[in-house]
């Protein structure tokens, strides 16, 4: 068993989002993005993978294939990895997403930036 905080994976940083991994394992990977008030995350695909979120707190809109959704805190959402998405805080309070990629497409989904 491995035991990780969701508390010490939500740091914020005034210049850009953040991404801190949890878990690394096999075809697998879960990280929290963090994001201040007006911080986005550019459209991407995570092509041949399944993308669970859940927003932990804050809200903000997500865009998959072009169609904005307003979240917020305890929303989960499934997007196929096929899928552009994106995501913005459009609120006034920090907004962190837990984030379970069912596999790694390519090691860069899998560092901390």
């Amino acid at each position: 068993m491995e035991r990780q905080s969701i508390v010490s994976a939500m740091e914020y940083s005034d210049k850009q989002f953040t991404k801190r991994i949890l878990f690394k394992k096999g075809e697998s990977t879960v990280f929290v993005l963090n994001f201040m008030p007006g911080q986005e995350l550019p459209v991407h695909k995570h092509p041949g993978t399944e993308v669970y979120l859940m927003v932990l707190q804050g809200e903000g809109t997500l865009t998959i294939d072009g169609n904005p959704t307003e979240v917020a805190e305890r929303d989960v959402i499934h997007a196929s990895g096929e899928e552009e998405f994106s995501f913005k805080n459009t609120g006034d309070e920090p907004v962190s997403l837990y984030v379970m990629l069912n596999k790694i497409p390519d090691e860069r989904y899998a560092q901390n930036i």
